[in-house]
């Protein structure tokens, strides 16, 4: 029964590997550069048509954009749920004590890795001190404003409140306000409760959310189709209200995100090598269909079927394995994320001027690593929890029209990233829990080969 249940979450495969085959990523990056150009067209700054008239038309271009992140936030939540619990039961109790905590640990320890690379990077290369001067002169009066009341402080005596509220008392009040962390918490603690139902009454449970999840990737499916139409939409909205100017002066700042990403993906790398014993090389090439996807839609949650599929079947990992950590690192596991935030929150701290002590940076740290761990799998997730991670640190959060611009783009590199991150975590606890090495099968059918 079980393993129809499965199928059922990866029952949109074949679509979502259409997807790439029709070459979805090549259209995604069309579809930004055609709406960066359009947008300069529309800019106010040509003295072509009126302010108005351009915020008026970049509100219909944006409309698919809004469009497709609506149909994505509307069943991101019960997708998320209904994977979790099903990954849960698919394990039995003995080995969700092996996997639990330790799959928890391993995702705590690669994301304080990011957050700390990003700190590295940001104080090494400091590309808040490079942003244009046209664009700090267009912001000025909201950066002098705002950095008047900024108190860069150590929240230490809010700990205890932040951890207890981590359980929620109320769940639908957290699903309401897209609270991932306590979410994730409470399907836990669901998914672990429904391992004791007896068989009879764990079947409907079963059919429950495989019918859920079946639902929710119908959407997903629909939502594909204004992904390239919704690119274009935003980039030529967002280029018409801040103009070319603004965009290239984020240019230094953009190379030091995507190069602490590259970094992250060395490290990925490295742990494939070290812990999952195979060629870094092998690894890249099943997984790139699942890479070039997550960048395409900017959502690690539309591309969970295609990861497990790709975990199972080109990876070699237990299902067992995959289906408990694919969910949960869809939303727990967000380490490309967690390094944007990091980069982009002291990149506008340096452009408001504030100095930054090691105390302040550690508070950084420790807000980043708890707000990475919960932020929505979704487009434009990353800025909802920045705006937070901002704000409780004393930086004003209305920095975040800075880099508003480049955003669109850089999404699309740390979900692929963040993907990456969740198959590499397969592949290192595939190899010490699972029943069946990652690759070994096919290293040996290429060893037996060569030799005839």
């Amino acid at each position: 029964m079980f393993e129809t249940e499965v199928k059922s979450l990866k029952s949109l495969n074949h679509y979502l590997v259409k997807l790439v085959e029709s070459r979805l990523w090549l259209k995604v990056i069309i579809a930004l550069f055609l709406g960066v150009g359009f947008g300069l067209l529309l800019s106010p700054q040509n003295g072509w048509i009126t302010k108005e008239t351009a915020d008026g038309l970049g509100n219909w271009l944006a409309l698919p954009g809004v469009l497709f992140l609506k149909l994505v936030q509307m069943i991101m939540i019960p997708l998320i749920v209904a994977s979790i619990i099903t990954g849960i039961a698919s394990n039995d109790k003995d080995s969700l004590k092996k996997l639990g905590g330790g799959v928890l640990l391993y995702f705590l320890g690669t994301t304080i890795v990011s957050v700390s690379l990003g700190v590295i990077l940001s104080q090494l290369f400091r590309p808040g001190r490079f942003l244009h001067q046209q664009s700090l002169s267009e912001h000025n009066e909201i950066m002098t404003t705002s950095t008047k009341d900024a108190e860069l402080s150590f929240g230490l005596e809010n700990i205890p409140d932040a951890i207890s509220n981590l359980l929620p008392e109320n769940p639908l009040a957290s699903m309401v306000n897209a609270d991932m962390l306590s979410i994730v918490i409470f399907t836990i603690i669901i998914g672990v409760a429904v391992l004791s139902l007896d068989a009879a009454l764990l079947r409907p449970v079963k059919i429950l959310l495989s019918a859920i999840q079946e639902v929710c990737m119908t959407v997903v499916k629909w939502s594909m189709l204004l992904v390239p139409v919704a690119v274009f939409g935003l980039m030529a909205q967002v280029t018409s209200s801040v103009g070319l100017s603004s965009l290239s002066g984020l240019a230094y700042y953009v190379g030091v995100v995507l190069l602490g990403l590259l970094l992250l993906v060395f490290f990925y790398l490295g742990l494939v090598v070290l812990l999952g014993k195979t060629k870094p090389m092998l690894f890249l090439k099943k997984i790139r269909d699942v890479q070039l996807l997550a960048f395409s839609t900017t959502s690690s949650a539309a591309v969970m079927p295609l990861s497990l599929q790709t975990a199972e079947e080109e990876l070699k990992v237990d299902k067992a394995i995959s289906n408990f950590i694919i969910p949960i690192g869809a939303t727990v596991n967000m380490d490309g994320t967690a390094l944007y935030q990091t980069i982009t929150t002291l990149f506008i701290a340096q452009a408001y001027g504030l100095e930054m002590s090691l105390l302040n940076i550690i508070v950084v740290i420790v807000t980043i690593v708890a707000a990475s761990i919960g932020t929505p799998a979704i487009p434009g997730g990353g800025v909802v929890i920045l705006a937070s991670v901002l704000g409780s640190v004393g930086i004003p959060a209305e920095g975040i029209i800075i880099i508003i611009g480049v955003e669109r783009l850089l999404g699309m590199f740390r979900t692929a990233v963040n993907v990456t991150g969740d198959l590499t975590a397969c592949m290192v606890f595939n190899r010490f829990y699972g029943k069946t090495p990652v690759l070994e099968s096919e290293k040996t059918n290429d060893k037996s080969s060569s030799k005839q």
